[in-house]
């Protein structure tokens, strides 16, 4: 049977949303199972003899923030290779990077075994995770939407946000099966181990298909076009940083801290706190497509605003809904739920958004730079200035005061317009 020439646009168009999306997933895999973990982790490599279990935990949400903050290098370094070389290779080198990484900290010795060397070579992984991370966002958004059917670039932009939910849900899901499983110990000694390792296969599969994947059109038309100036690129890299924070918060606040935050400050066990970040997640991940699917229609910042606002006002009255014994747990889980659903909102119409935002000759780096720039801030430092500021404070509602504060300065960057760009 021969194929047509619209048959194998569709083709590509399919295998680059399938190969685009897949080293998302695992990334954001990763980066939730280490968020899960992160009371082992700080156990097993920041707990020398003396050391307090808060100490030891914000130093494990510190070197959680040190592989956010090198996403912008790797974002800036693989994007301007992605702009000049192509998308494929670029894609291809990064999944090996991040694979690699993060299989790694799966055979990593304690600190039990080797001492202070355990921290730093867990935080030189950390590091090369960030790294590949940081190219890995531009590139997957820019062969998914540049290969997007017209009038559907905000649906396939929205499954790099929705590999995030799949990435995040896998690695809860895998923690919390380990945990019902296996004893506290085991989890402890060795469970924990095991989701890293389980990486090597999806990034081998992850791999396979990128190496079958073609280069964008619009790359291979445009490369050469006149560059804009690189004041243009730095405000575009600065509004969609500005727009997409409240997204970055809000998202890793819901999704990612909350299960050491409810078992630190609210007392929850593993398991409630796993169940409940397995409901955000859920909740998040059923908006994705939709959101993105109606941004293709009324536009991307409409969608995202809608998301912001909710954020901002709701986000103290859920965690007080939360704080409070009275309240059943199957509300609770409502909640937790909605949260996340609220957040799919955002996250929906983002990728498109940030691609619409530069041309093909710089939207690698611009659209990389942007994402990991306020990633790095908002997302990477989450846990790190929720823990503290809950640590010096008391305040249990802080995690809600950074959800809702930062929401609101999205709102502000979505009401403003883009010049001489679709927004």
């Amino acid at each position: 049977m021969t194929l047509t020439n619209q048959d194998r646009s569709t083709v590509r168009s399919r295998r680059a949303l399938v190969a685009g999306s897949v080293g998302n997933l695992i990334e954001w895999y990763e980066f939730g199972v280490y968020g899960y973990f992160a009371t082992i982790i700080a156990a097993r490599f920041f707990t020398p003899e003396g050391g307090g279990e808060a100490e030891a935990l914000v130093k494990t949400y510190a070197s959680f923030a040190l592989a956010f903050f090198f996403r912008p290098v790797g974002a800036a370094l693989f994007g301007r290779l992605g702009d000049r070389i192509g998308r494929r290779p670029v894609l291809i080198l990064v999944i090996i990077l991040m694979t690699g990484a993060t299989t790694l900290i799966g055979a990593l010795p304690t600190y039990a075994t080797v001492g202070a060397l355990a921290p730093w070579l867990l935080t030189f992984l950390r590091v090369l995770q960030g790294l590949s991370a940081g190219g890995e966002f531009g590139g997957a958004v820019s062969v998914m939407t540049e290969f997007a059917p017209s009038g559907r670039r905000g649906l396939y932009g929205a499954w790099q946000s929705f590999t995030v939910a799949l990435g995040l849900l896998a690695g809860a899901g895998a923690a919390a099966l380990l945990a019902t499983v296996l004893t506290e110990r085991q989890l402890g000694d060795w469970g924990w181990r095991l989701p890293f390792l389980l990486t090597l296969p999806l990034g081998l599969g992850a791999l396979w298909l990128r190496l079958r994947l073609d280069e964008t059109p619009a790359f291979r038309e445009e490369s050469e076009a006149e560059r804009p100036p690189a004041r243009a690129v730095v405000g575009a890299i600065a509004l969609g940083a500005g727009r997409i924070m409240g997204w970055a918060a809000a998202g890793y606040t819901f999704l990612v801290v909350l299960p050491s935050y409810l078992q630190a400050t609210l007392g929850a066990t593993v398991q409630q706190a796993l169940i409940a970040t397995v409901l955000a997640n859920l909740g998040f991940a059923v908006t994705i497509l939709p959101a993105g699917w109606l941004s293709d229609r009324v536009g991307r910042r409409p969608v995202m605003l809608a998301g912001a606002v909710l954020v901002a006002v709701l986000a103290v009255p859920l965690l007080d809904l939360l704080q409070d014994p009275a309240v059943s747990l199957t509300v609770r889980g409502a909640a937790v739920c909605g949260a996340g659903a609220v957040v799919g909102l955002m996250a929906g119409p983002g990728p498109a958004m940030l691609a619409e935002l530069f041309p093909t000759n710089v939207r690698y780096t611009g659209l990389g730079l942007a994402y990991a720039l306020s990633n790095a801030v908002f997302s990477g430092c989450a846990g790190l200035i929720i823990t503290e500021t809950v640590e010096r404070t008391g305040d249990v509602d802080v995690p809600a005061y950074y959800a809702a504060a930062t929401c609101a300065v999205s709102v502000l960057a979505l009401a403003g317009r883009a010049h001489g760009k679709a927004s």
